[in-house]
């Protein structure tokens, strides 16, 4: 029978403030804690909450939770995890799962050994729209994948070009750059649809977000073992925009295309457009549509939901520390082969098969 989990958020920043909006959509659990450095963001979280126990020390709380949210700067990740992984408290962590390959590997093994859940936030794996796209593509109505391509814009950070004390984003403390930091939720995906990654390229640029450390605006090409192709675009320094998140595949029957704007899968094929009935003759068909009471947005309760459901019956994460770490060491293998101005050999970056 399945428990009412006890959770606790650490790091109340802007990532948090956006789950929050979720958590109370949640069924089985409860916010019982949270805790940020400075108290009066923790405050404002825990109000839109209703949750007793405010605290700048995340310490503080271990014997009051059964698991944790952890939001914070990317290098704190580890430590934070680890301690309440060793204090048998499960652990989701938001992305990156760590900065380093070695600190991602140490993490597994100690949820392993206190034998709690490990679960990475990657919340648009869990979108329905996006769910029900991977149907569509597995059963194999619309014929072999020939190239998956995913766009995202964004207005990230431009804000701290004026501010006298850097905000952590700007620092080493990233661990990288546009593509390390947001791109991994895209790489991950690329992953989970097309399969064994063998080789890739990344170009990287800080023009138009001069506040980066590292690249604001990244462009990555994977080739896959089955022949498919996937690509990521992404800008942090999107003053204006029209496509937002986009989402398209190229089968051979068409195009399948996730706009998550609109809330909406499309299939397009030049059959179609002389088809009475289809939208206004352009070629589409409308094959999901989310429906009217939800809205767009990160929509992270659905990530928190299935890592409740994990807590509770034992099942493994879809974004588990293995393939997490993978589509890490995919970011990595191709940072360093464009620093070299080489091709980026990705054959066998993946732990093992984890079911």
């Amino acid at each position: 029978m399945s428990q009412t989990v006890r959770l606790g958020l650490i790091g109340c920043g802007g990532m948090m403030r956006t789950h929050a909006q979720g958590v109370n959509l949640v069924k089985g659990i409860e916010i019982v804690a949270v805790c940020d450095i400075i108290r009066e963001r923790a405050e404002e979280v825990a109000e839109v909450l209703n949750t007793p126990y405010i605290t700048t020390d995340f310490e503080t709380m271990v014997d009051l939770v059964d698991a944790v949210l952890i939001a914070l700067p990317h290098d704190l990740h580890y430590e934070c995890g680890a301690f309440f992984a060793r204090h048998g408290k499960h652990v989701m962590m938001e992305k990156p799962l760590c900065n380093t390959e070695e600190e991602c590997l140490s993490l597994i093994d100690i949820c392993e050994e206190h034998n709690v859940v490990l679960m990475c936030a990657y919340p648009v794996r869990f979108w329905p729209g996006i769910v029900r796209l991977k149907e569509l593509i597995d059963s194999g109505e619309y014929g072999e994948i020939i190239q998956m391509s995913i766009w995202t814009e964004q207005l990230t950070g431009a804000e701290w070009m004026d501010n006298p004390r850097p905000d952590w984003r700007q620092t080493a403390r990233l661990g990288g750059g546009q593509f390390f930091s947001h791109g991994c939720h895209y790489v991950d995906l690329l992953l989970w649809f097309l399969g064994e990654p063998v080789r890739g390229m990344h170009f990287g640029t800080k023009n138009g977000t001069p506040w980066m450390v590292r690249e604001g605006t990244s462009a990555a090409t994977i080739q896959f073992a089955n022949g498919a192709l996937g690509y990521h675009g992404a800008t942090w320094g999107a003053r204006g925009t029209r496509l937002g998140y986009d989402f398209q595949i190229q089968t051979e029957r068409g195009m399948l295309e996730y706009d998550h704007g609109q809330g909406m899968i499309r299939l397009y094929n030049r059959e179609l457009a002389h088809i009475p009935g289809n939208v206004e003759h352009k070629g589409y068909s409308v094959l999901w549509q989310r429906d009217a009471s939800e809205s767009g947005g990160k929509a992270t309760h659905y990530e928190i939901e299935h890592f409740v459901e994990c807590i509770n019956t034992g099942k493994t994460p879809l974004t588990n520390g293995y393939n997490t770490l993978q589509g890490l060491r995919v970011i990595w293998a191709m940072y360093n082969a464009e620093q070299n101005n080489t091709v980026a050999d990705l054959r066998g970056l993946g732990l093992r098969d984890f079911d």
